[in-house]
């Protein structure tokens, strides 16, 4: 029996926070003893799985600053891991065969350093020196070590799976020194029996009685791109009759934190686009909501609106189709892999006039949202199950082990 320690910077609500919990979840169901030390766990926020005392959730380095004056969060990420790391091999007595690592890859040298090495399995969500903008010489600079470090770091582990093809050619872009390793995909799951289950003693979030209602569920992260969810909702009036304009809603959900400074920002961004546009009366924002309510919304709405563009993968467009219903997703990244176009639903130019032509679509043709909800389901049932996800996770952790 194999005994895995996840390492994970914040174990907050998002897809690289699912994706750790669902392979914790696959992996103890095949008799593995598992572990999950984290930076951060906030009981208040989080997928309520991680609550559960079988995953045995353990936090250290919590006090160490996630930012130096709103500055350095890249830096204080890997501080923050690198004293997770060293903490559970020195500190805490733990004894573990394989760890599971992802997003940040500099705590693996510490690893290394176990009286016994022990066997390390790195899942890239994607590259990290990819999700920042340098547009001055300083942050250029700053960020140089840093982009070193991640590709040396990367390059220490003896198993590393990539979440789509797309990243996996962008890994091997942008690594030029592992350009040379074969890179296996693995494609995240979803938790069926939370989507499957009845929800119930949770308070609905407060939405008009529209017949229509399209759903984004995303972070309020600029880079998830919601204001184009509102540009094309400003298009779609545009484009229908009044009675049938009457009949339409956008829901913006998504995970909000107070502590970050953009998710304040940019929810205060879109609320104030959505004024400029006229559309406060057919909008409603949701932050934080729980797996009950996530469920409860994706059963209300006629179709969810998935606007990153270049999007590593995309847990929310399975989701979707998983409960039948169809997504309206830019055509570029993970989404490609995932939703077949004008089959499960509509891969569009992310701009407000391609989004709103396919939300057109969907409001004038009732029959299309039902075959289109119906083909979704069975493609995810097919592709992503979570059977699937735990056999072929599971025979890399018995290969490392």
């Amino acid at each position: 029996m194999a005994s895995v320690v996840f390492l994970h910077p914040d174990l907050g609500i998002g897809g690289a926070e699912r994706l750790v919990l669902d392979a914790a979840l696959a992996l103890r169901r095949r008799g593995c003893q598992v572990q999950i030390w984290t930076a951060h766990h906030d009981p208040a926020r989080c997928f309520s799985e991680s609550l559960e005392p079988e995953l045995r959730v353990r936090c250290a380095g919590d006090w160490l600053p996630r930012s130096v004056l709103g500055r350095g969060h890249a830096v204080c990420a890997v501080l923050r891991m690198l004293f997770v790391a060293f903490y559970l091999v020195f500190l805490s007595g733990e004894q573990f065969d394989v760890v599971f690592c992802d997003q940040v890859s500099a705590c693996l040298p510490v690893l290394k350093l176990c009286r016994c090495p022990k066997r390390l399995f790195f899942y890239c969500h994607f590259p990290d020196l990819l999700l920042t903008q340098r547009r001055t010489t300083v942050k250029r600079l700053y960020r140089r070590p840093l982009d070193w470090l991640e590709e040396a770091t990367t390059g220490l582990a003896d198993q590393i799976v990539v979440n789509s093809k797309f990243t996996a050619g962008v890994f091997k872009r942008t690594f030029k020194s592992l350009s040379h390793l074969e890179l296996d995909v693995l494609y995240p799951s979803l938790n069926f029996p939370a989507l499957d289950r009845e929800p119930t003693g949770f308070d609905t979030p407060p939405l008009p009685d529209k017949e229509l209602i399209f759903l984004s569920i995303n972070r309020f992260e600029r880079k998830k791109n919601l204001a184009l969810g509102l540009e094309a909702l400003h298009a779609l009036r545009a484009r229908l009759a009044w009675a049938d304009w009457q009949k339409v809603h956008l829901v913006l959900a998504g995970g909000y934190d107070k502590r970050l400074e953009e998710n304040v920002q940019y929810h205060s961004e879109l609320r104030e686009l959505a004024g400029r546009l006229e559309l406060t009366d057919n909008v409603t924002f949701v932050r934080s909501f729980s797996d009950d309510q996530k469920v409860w919304l994706l059963r209300r709405c006629c179709c969810v609106l998935y606007t990153p563009d270049n999007e590593h993968f995309g847990i929310v467009p399975l989701e979707a189709m998983y409960t039948r219903r169809p997504v309206i997703a830019a055509n570029s990244g993970g989404p490609l892999e995932s939703i077949q176009d004008r089959v499960t639903g509509f891969l569009c130019e992310p701009s407000p006039s391609c989004f709103a032509e396919a939300m057109e679509k969907i409001v004038r043709t009732p029959e299309l949202r039902a075959k289109m909800g119906a083909a979704g389901r069975t493609r995810v049932l097919q592709t992503f199950s979570t059977d699937a996800f735990e056999e072929q996770l599971y025979r890399y952790i018995c290969n490392l082990a």
